[in-house]
């Protein structure tokens, strides 16, 4: 395992709130050593990670748990685009007879209730896996100072999940955002999308963080994940 701080400062798009997300859905897909046929994508949003393939698909299944993220995913003929919560059985009962060349996900697996449960279905239908989460370090000062959990998986669960079924390789990347000001890094916290964006955050702890959170950039962790071999 390798850990890396990459330190990013996009001042001219601090309208766009997911610019992390942007960026590991880039990485994951350049970070590919194929050009697999069939994909299955989990947390589809609205196309992040498709828009980055290049090669030609035989078939991709995108799946969203949103329907507005749905609609909003590129639509083809080899495309198949259907809005489910990957913890639910639902999910499970629409894979469990496919089979992949690759499965990927960036930016989502962090919120599974039951990732291990996850990556045992997973295991069944395709031999490689590539993914991004991101950790509960996310935010991690502010949590410090408003003596708040993450709500999103640590590094660690992530990795026991992937391990019990999978030889992999894990990297873990500290993406450090900075802005030239409080009012706009409290104004990405809150629309983000990430784990820090909670009412305890906004309302009870914002005059106490706004005082003590003396950074200019906030903390993104992200684990990359890719599979090797099955067990």
């Amino acid at each position: 395992m390798s850990v890396k701080n990459q330190f990013s400062k996009y001042a001219n798009q601090y309208k766009n709130h997911n610019i992390i997300q942007q960026i590991v859905a880039k990485s994951l897909i350049r970070e590919l050593k194929s050009q697999p046929k069939r994909v299955l994508e989990l947390g589809c949003g609205s196309g992040q990670v498709y828009n980055h393939i290049s090669w030609k698909l035989d078939f991709y299944k995108a799946i969203d748990f949103s329907a507005s993220m749905c609609e909003l995913h590129p639509k083809g003929k080899n495309i198949e685009v259907k809005c489910f919560d990957f913890d639910t059985q639902e999910f499970l009962d629409e894979i469990k007879d496919n089979h992949y060349d690759l499965v990927l996900s960036s930016s989502a697996l962090q919120w599974s209730k039951d990732l291990s449960k996850i990556i045992k279905h997973l295991s069944l239908i395709t031999k490689e896996i590539n993914a991004v989460l991101f950790t509960s370090n996310t935010f991690k000062t502010i949590q410090d100072i408003t003596n708040t959990k993450s709500p999103i998986l640590d590094e660690v669960l992530i990795k026991e999940a992937f391990s019990k079924y999978f030889e992999c390789e894990f990297e873990t990347i500290m993406y450090k955002l900075e802005f030239d000001n409080k009012k706009d890094l409290f104004d990405y916290i809150k629309k983000s999308g990430v784990s820090g964006a909670n009412p305890s955050l906004e309302f009870k702890n914002a005059k106490k963080l706004y005082k003590e959170y003396n950074l200019n950039y906030l903390e993104f962790e992200v684990i990359f994940v890719k599979t090797i071999s099955k067990l």
